[in-house]
């Protein structure tokens, strides 16, 4: 069975993006269709100035919002990747085969840094890093596919290059996974700059929907969406980014096509108000779920340790074995009770 791997990094409120974009393809389609892994990636959310407790608190977030997406734990492997060492031995073995070249053409790793430096802080290496920790993430389930947006296929394109080349150097250890974006709405846009991505770490909240947000506030925030000079509502992506954006975010609420909804609309108006209405109904069963699992910490719990417990014994193979090809020395056994009597016995 193909093998799938994906994530998301708890460094803020999880926003109708991810769910349209990624998290509602995970649950409809990837799980059902292939052996799926699904991991809240918290060790990313530290490359930048974090507050310890905020990240729990999202970790704890995100994992309970995969699951009231629909994600179910007898389909697929929800856990958290500072519960799996795996991911942090394999990483620095990668480490090792990257260079500092790559890293530092790394797109996200310029504008971080540049925004960091802007502030006056400090860049810290983790940042300058965490992609061969992403490709460690992947590598070490033997993942043929990772569903990303297209903001991430950079990344899956390094997770390649080192796969390949470790395999090259010290024979075949990897599976050299694939990019698979989604078909629709990869990337939902800010409802204040529409040729920005709608990003959970942004800090315009006015053009950001959140998963949780309540449903009068999700009306105003699409109503006062920015638009396009003109009246016409025509679906044009480098023309027309505001309308468009709203088409496309309708369009994957409803399952309809940008451009032929377009045809339907002579005001603005009347297809933010549909749009506000669309995003409302498609989120408030992911809210009610939401709302049922808070209440049961347990069980979430339960999923995490088991989904983690899963997670060990798919990587910890593969990553043993790529210990054992770059050339480091498996660790020594305890000797067994039967070996020490033995031992005993001959003296």
């Amino acid at each position: 069975m193909t093998r799938v791997f994906s994530g998301v990094k708890p460094t803020g409120h999880l926003t109708l993006g991810n769910y349209l974009g990624a998290m509602r393809q995970w649950a409809a389609v990837d799980q059902h269709r292939a052996d799926s892994l699904f991991c809240i990636v918290d060790l990313h959310a530290l490359t930048v100035d974090h507050d310890p407790a905020r990240v729990r608190r999202l970790s704890r977030q995100a994992a309970t919002l995969l699951l009231a997406s629909g994600l179910d734990p007898e389909l697929c492997t929800v856990f958290l990747q500072s519960h799996v060492d795996e991911h942090t031995r394999l990483s620095y073995v990668l480490e090792c085969v990257a260079t500092d070249g790559e890293m530092r053409r790394m797109i996200q790793y310029k504008e971080k840094s540049a925004r960091e430096r802007e502030r006056g802080g400090s860049v810290r290496l983790s940042l300058l890093t965490y992609p061969v920790l992403m490709a460690a993430d992947i590598l070490a389930y033997g993942a043929d596919e990772v569903p990303v947006g297209d903001d991430q296929t950079q990344h899956v394109e390094l997770t390649r290059d080192l796969a390949v080349r470790f395999n090259q150097r010290y024979g075949h250890t990897f599976v050299v996974p694939k990019a698979t974006p989604p078909k629709v709405a990869a990337r939902v846009m800010n409802l204040q700059d529409p040729t920005s991505k709608m990003g959970k770490s942004d800090d315009s909240g006015p053009g950001i929907v959140y998963l949780l947000d309540e449903p009068d506030v999700v009306r105003k925030k699409v109503m006062r969406a920015v638009t396009d000079s003109g009246r016409d509502v025509e679906y044009d992506r480098e023309a027309r980014p505001g309308v468009s954006n709203l088409l496309e975010i309708l369009a994957a609420c409803t399952g309809g096509n940008p451009e032929s909804l377009a045809a339907v609309y002579d005001s603005y108006g009347a297809l933010k108000k549909d749009t506000a209405e669309a995003v409302v109904e498609v989120l408030r069963p992911v809210q009610a779920r939401h709302r049922e699992l808070c209440a049961d910490p347990v069980y979430l719990e339960g999923v995490l340790r088991d989904g983690a417990e899963k997670a060990r014994a798919m990587a910890r193979p593969i990553v043993d074995t790529a210990y054992r090809a770059i050339g480091l020395l498996p660790p020594v056994a305890e000797p067994s009770l039967n070996s020490l009597n033995s031992l005993s016995a001959a003296r």
